[in-house]
């Protein structure tokens, strides 16, 4: 035990005579194991943000989206005519696993209050809605089965609308306008995450300027046509719903359900003018590319630490060098080659175990770092942070625990590795020969 410690401390005190070369060999193995904390933390992050929106969505619930064929996209007529139709839903309906259907029909209008006015996500709608998009009151109240059926001229308002339009007032029973028509405020929501876009089949949504109404009363009040001015020219599209999202009792009738509604819709329409989402095969997906951008992120901070391996082998390289005239005084005093194998090993350990501790406490500023780093950049160049994805402007970092004792075992096993051939080309010299060297 005593010789052992011993080694130890021969093995400090040598790299102490040499700071400056010790720090940089440590720097290597610092930024190896580092980065295997940065990548997999930020990876981690990146995953469970785009598993939690994709949970969002509901692992037993099947949306059917409307979508604009891609033949149709040169139509010179001035109305478009596409997407989900009324009677799909009572189609739809028939099938033996759907229990629920949620209607919503969505249009961009102009709000107004006052002298305030904003472009605001119209959400036609039912009760259900706040649910499904696990949507929270703040005051009052959402719409219920009787603003649905009476088609009454109400609206609940997006937490961040409300603030524009009455930012000291209660809009509790005050009127807005759309179009000239008056929606009176029966609640507002509290503030709710974005959601990131998921192909081309399900459009992001900030529900930061949502505004909710029946989806009885857009039909009554609205209509199926919308008119859009672009580049001067006016050009329409007719939709009678924008979005059915079906609901199952259990998961394993997901895929049979879904499979299903995909048969029904295909003897409804001659064209595919609608896309079919399934949150549960997306989750299945999203676990199965968090695995593999784990594995592609750890390959990359291995080869750092590969990287940082090589140094200590060279830095090692030339100490054998330095030191064959202390090589050789120690055998011709009785050290055996196993001796000296054990002290420049020690000497490699010793290098890779503090690289690695030290890279394991920067490892642990990943979540702080980056959040740091995102307001410079926020406050720096505002315009190119706003236009980036909002999953990706709200990732946190998550620290992956079993990274952190892997970094630092594969730093502790670069270290020995690397340091196998140094400390064999000491203990294989010849003693007379290195008493002899200058």
């Amino acid at each position: 035990m005593h010789s052992h410690l011993q080694i130890w401390m021969l093995a400090v005190k040598t790299l102490a005579l040499h700071p400056m070369r010790s720090m940089l060999t440590v720097l290597g193995i610092f930024i190896g194991v580092a980065s295997v904390v940065w990548l997999l933390a930020i990876s981690e992050g990146i995953s469970r943000e785009a598993q939690r929106q994709i949970e969002e969505l509901g692992a037993t619930n099947i949306i059917l989206r409307s979508r604009l064929p891609v033949e149709d996209t040169s139509d010179t007529t001035f109305w478009v005519q596409y997407g989900i139709l009324r009677s799909d839903v009572e189609a739809l309906m028939q099938i033996p696993t759907v229990t629920d259907a949620l209607r919503i029909r969505e249009a961009y209008r102009e709000a107004h209050f006052g002298p305030v006015s904003i472009d605001s996500h119209l959400v036609a709608c039912t009760p259900e809605y706040a649910e499904v998009m696990k949507l929270t009151i703040d005051t009052g109240q959402f719409l219920s089965d009787a603003h649905v059926e009476n088609r009454a001229n109400v609206c609940v308002l997006a937490a961040e609308a409300a603030k524009q339009f009455f930012p000291v007032d209660n809009p509790i029973g005050k009127a807005i306008r759309i179009r000239e028509l008056p929606y009176v405020v029966i609640g507002v929501m509290k503030s709710r995450t974005p959601m990131a876009g998921i192909g081309g089949s399900l459009a992001a949504q900030d529900f930061a300027n949502d505004i909710y109404i029946p989806v009885t009363t857009f039909w009554q009040r609205i209509g199926d046509r919308v008119l859009f001015m672009r580049a001067g020219q006016r050009t329409g599209e007719e939709i009678q719903l924008s979005q059915i999202t079906f609901q199952v009792n259990s998961t394993n009738d997901v895929r049979a359900t879904a499979d299903a509604i995909s048969r029904t819709m295909k003897k409804l329409h001659s064209k595919e003018d609608y896309a079919i989402v399934v949150p549960l095969e997306l989750l299945e997906q999203a676990r199965t590319t968090r695995l593999m951008f784990m594995v592609f992120m750890g390959m990359i901070a291995a080869v750092t630490l590969i990287v940082g391996g090589i140094g200590i082998m060279n830095i090692m390289l030339a100490t054998v060098t330095e030191r064959t005239r202390e090589i050789g005084i120690r055998r011709a005093l009785g050290a055996r080659r196993a001796d000296i194998t054990r002290q420049f090993l020690t000497e490699t350990v010793v290098l890779s175990t503090v690289g690695g501790v030290i890279g394991i406490l920067g490892g642990l500023t990943c979540p702080w770092m980056i959040n740091w780093l995102r307001e410079i950049l926020q406050n720096t160049i505002p315009d190119a942070m706003n236009n980036l994805p909002a999953s990706v402007k709200a990732v946190t970092p998550q620290i992956v625990p079993w990274s952190l004792p892997l970094a630092f075992g594969i730093s502790v096993a670069v270290g020995v590795i690397f340091g196998i051939y140094p400390a064999l080309r000491a203990a294989r010299m010849n003693p007379i020969e290195a008493l002899r060297h200058e």
